[in-house]
């Protein structure tokens, strides 16, 4: 029977129906986010709004909420998030803890950058990657709606006034959605697990390929400043309301007596977040304390922007988003304070402010180098974060704004950085390059058995001689 039949959108098939009952609460985020912006704004603004994000270069920083209202910009979010929801449902993407990851920054990075046109060149293009492959689209789904980092690109091209047109903005998206699934598989292998926006940091490699090419072209992109700054109050309910749901959902909405939830919750905050063994929270904990976790770290997210006089916009608020989406994947409270403190530590020494929009930003997406901190304890996690916070504010540059996951590619060099030189310095753990496929995070959704604290970290290593701790991979 053809896949877009009646019975099987009533009816979702047989295999991987471990989480297929989160599809529910993934329609109420949609719904959230809908009736959240028709209550911001009239009708009538938000059709004008979204026809102003469509026809925007999108790059960093366009906040949609200054650009077309916070009305627009939330139906905005609400539409490409459906489309996710729909794609994964379609291809039988395997639902698991990658499921709340791929909502949250869908929705997230459609408040400032992506939008329901601009994202379509890039998933064509991975879907014919997979007709190549001659393997379900399911399997690669995941990655081709996170390489829609690189919408911006689309939107630029298909909009510039000089050698860009419509084709060649969909031709450079094809190409773009077609190459991220292998990229992004070597790219897991080389960071060890240490920076959870891995698709970011692929991004950023193609990104720092792609925009010389244009340039050369003839082309003059750069970056964008818009950046709305009077909307505090709104997002603060927002983002209160929705976090207080998410944490009661999770302590009395799961059958299960709280006293268990809140077990469940502490051991979690035991976790040290690494990918792919010790990431995915829901298959390892179950729903309920992912719930509170990512209520938890919402606010923890929100608190942070408010404690350091910043501002809850679009991009903000896409980035608390980001982080809640996570929650079920790699980030907790005990892993990714110390980062965004050693954000905060590099704001009172280096020559720039803590409440400077990109460092604003900073102190959000820092948070992929939260294994850095689960694993290596949190002294190394305050030091990731404060080297984090001044290369990312030099990696955007280069690539004119074009690549959303800016934070992710940086993340990727510092992770690259630290880890084998953290390894050298303390001597205690066997290194080892990760060497599990990158599919192994998105295609399993069967339950997995946390590990005793004392086995959360790589064996312990103590060298006998030079020679053996210098070729580790032999």
């Amino acid at each position: 029977m053809h896949p877009l039949h009646l019975p099987h959108l009533l009816h979702p098939p047989q295999e991987n129906l471990r989480f297929n009952l989160m599809l529910p609460y993934l329609w109420s985020v949609v719904a959230t986010l809908l009736l959240a912006g028709f209550v911001m704004d009239t009708p009538a603004n938000i059709l004008r709004g979204l026809d102003l994000i469509i026809h925007s270069e999108s790059s960093l920083i366009t906040d949609y909420v200054l650009l077309a209202g916070p009305g627009a910009a939330l139906v905005n979010a609400a539409i490409v998030t459906a489309i996710s929801i729909l794609l994964m449902y379609f291809s039988q993407d395997t639902l698991n803890g990658m499921t709340p990851v791929i909502m949250g920054l869908m929705a997230g990075f459609s408040l400032f950058g992506k939008n329901f046109v601009n994202i379509w060149p890039i998933l064509i293009g991975t879907w014919l990657y997979s007709r190549l492959r001659k393997e379900s689209f399911g399997s690669y789904c995941n990655v081709g709606l996170m390489a829609t980092a690189l919408a911006p690109i689309i939107s630029y091209v298909w909009l510039d006034n000089g050698w860009g047109n419509p084709i060649s903005a969909t031709l450079i998206g094809v190409l773009i959605g077609f190459i991220m699934p292998p990229l992004a598989a070597h790219t897991f292998q080389i960071q060890n697990g240490m920076n959870l926006y891995n698709t970011g940091f692929a991004c950023g490699l193609v990104a720092f390929i792609l925009v010389p090419i244009i340039s050369s072209l003839g082309a003059t992109p750069s970056p964008n400043f818009q950046w709305a700054t009077e909307y505090n109050s709104v997002f603060l309910v927002f983002l209160a309301a929705l976090c207080l749901v998410l944490i009661l959902g999770g302590f009395f909405g799961c059958k299960l007596p709280p006293w268990a939830v809140w077990a469940g919750y502490r051991r979690l905050l035991q976790m040290t977040g690494r990918s792919p063994d010790q990431s995915d929270f829901l298959r390892l904990m179950g729903p309920a304390p992912v719930l509170v976790n990512t209520g938890i770290n919402g606010l923890i997210g929100t608190a942070f922007i408010l404690l350091i006089g910043g501002d809850l916009n679009g991009p903000t608020v896409g980035g608390i988003l980001t982080i809640m989406g996570f929650s079920s994947f790699g980030k907790h409270a005990k892993n990714m304070v110390p980062i965004m403190l050693g954000v905060a530590l590099g704001g009172c020494i280096m020559h720039w402010n803590i409440n400077d929009p990109a460092v604003q930003l900073a102190c959000l997406f820092c948070t992929t180098l939260a294994p850095i901190s689960g694993y290596f304890g949190w002294q190394y996690g305050i030091l990731a974060g404060f080297l984090h916070s001044s290369v990312v504010l030099y990696t955007g540059s280069p690539v004119a704004g074009l690549n959303l996951y800016n934070n992710g590619f940086s993340g990727g060099l510092v992770s690259m950085v630290l880890y084998p030189c953290i390894l050298t310095i303390i001597h205690k753990r066997k290194p080892e390059l990760q060497r599990k496929e990158y599919s192994d995070t998105m295609e399993h959704d069967e339950p997995i058995t946390p590990p005793n604290p004392d086995e959360f970290l790589e064996k312990n290593f103590t060298p006998t001689s030079s020679s053996q701790f210098h070729h580790p991979y032999e």
